[in-house]
């Protein structure tokens, strides 16, 4: 039986929305597509307003850079992400700290503390697997931060700016709220292996505290990603609007029509279908290894917290590097894709060119060194689920 790590979902709701946007829209780059899409994000996630964009990674640019994070600041993201998480701060001149996390893989709020410095413009904890971080304690230490405002916007948050990656939380809670609204921004990612997906793209979602007024954001936010101009391509097109201004030194990150209408078929049955089906399989690999000595399960769920199911990541007790990809290596010969996440970014060679060192964060490498991503997506029945099990089984007590 072959068994694919991920696949979108790519069905007939899917197919007939697409085929509603090449023949009756009559647009494929921005347009009505993605105001729709941005309303269904906004409307899931409880955000006060949500900005298509092509990319989780230019999402993340757009909103630091709207802060006004650049060289000379830092930037504070978890050991234990995607190398994105760290890019988009890199990539416009800031400064990445990256400290160590807890058993749950999210940001360690108590390293938080250590690592603050007035440099410090924003910090990203990064919701691991779709399990939210502890954000009321994130923000109980940036209470007590020590922070130099460089911009009006910095001057009127008062402290560092949250920026959730919540690449893989979509729909799921903390204390009963919604990701979306438990950091002053959220991106989403909806590339194709994520639960709503558009092939690729993101959205920036917005939950600032007054005096930010969320309409006046949105609006500037929009133009920041069509290279800071004032009209899309698809309101100038509509009779005598041609004319636009240039307000900022934006960037080209807008999410088109034709990606917006295949997350719009996934959006809008999330919550009803999608999302309890994905719940369902990670149900199923709880109950399969409740009891296997040497499995480790992961937090689905707490007091606190409800996760979106993305990841389920398995851990395999006392396992080495070595030991964990002979178990996947093994699951490969019987044709089911498994997955590692992450490689920790300091023992990739970029990062280790910069000066980061493994050794500096012992719990994400204890994490990384024994743990098997399982595959998790709409369309997975009980027998492929079971088939999984069992290969994942037979493997691991052959360590």
């Amino acid at each position: 039986m072959k068994i694919p790590f991920s696949l979108p979902l790519i069905d007939q709701p899917v197919i007939d929305e697409v085929l509603d946007c090449l023949t009756n829209t009559g647009w494929l780059t921005s347009g009505p597509k993605v105001l729709q899409f941005e309303e269904e994000v906004r409307r899931l996630s409880g955000a006060a307003a949500a900005v298509g964009v092509n990319s989780w990674t230019s999402g993340a640019m757009l909103a630091l850079r709207w802060f006004g994070v650049g060289p000379g600041d830092e930037v504070i993201i978890p050991a234990y992400t995607y190398s994105a998480t760290a890019l988009c701060a890199l990539n416009i001149g800031a400064t990445v700290v990256m400290v160590d996390v807890g058993d749950d893989f999210n940001l360690d709020p108590a390293q938080l503390a250590r690592a603050l410095t007035p440099r410090t413009k924003a910090v990203i904890p990064v919701d691991v697997g779709g399990l939210p971080c502890d954000y009321d304690a994130l923000f109980e230490v940036l209470k007590n931060a020590p922070f130099h405002p460089a911009t009006p916007r910095q001057e009127m948050l008062g402290r560092p700016l949250v920026l959730a990656d919540a690449a893989h939380s979509i729909g799921a809670t903390y204390k009963g709220r919604p990701s979306g609204t438990l950091a002053d921004i959220t991106v989403f990612s909806f590339h194709s292996v994520k639960n709503v997906t558009t092939g690729e793209g993101g959205a920036v979602c917005l939950k600032l505290p007054p005096p930010f007024d969320a309409a006046t954001e949105y609006r500037f936010l929009k133009a920041f990603s069509l290279n800071g101009q004032t009209k899309s391509a698809f309101e100038k097109n509509q009779p005598g609007a041609w004319r636009y201004d240039i307000i900022d030194q934006g960037l080209k990150c807008n999410l088109p029509d034709i990606c917006a209408a295949v997350g719009l078929a996934q959006i809008r049955r999330y919550q009803r279908e999608l999302l309890p089906e994905r719940k369902r399989i990670a149900g199923f690999y709880q109950q399969a290894f409740a009891g296997e000595e040497w499995a480790v399960r992961p937090t689905l769920s707490d007091a606190d917290r409800e996760s979106s199911y993305h990841l389920y990541l398995l851990r395999i007790a006392g396992a080495s590097e070595a030991d964990r990809d002979g178990i996947i290596a093994r699951i490969a010969e019987r044709g089911v894709g498994v997955n590692v996440h992450y490689i920790p970014m300091a023992m990739l060679t970029l990062f280790r060119n910069l000066g980061y060192r493994i050794a500096d964060y012992p719990n994400t490498y204890a994490l990384y060194r024994n743990e098997i991503t399982l595959p998790v997506y709409n369309g997975l029945g009980e027998r492929e689920l079971g088939f999984v099990a069992e290969c994942v089984k037979t493997a691991a007590s052959k360590k």
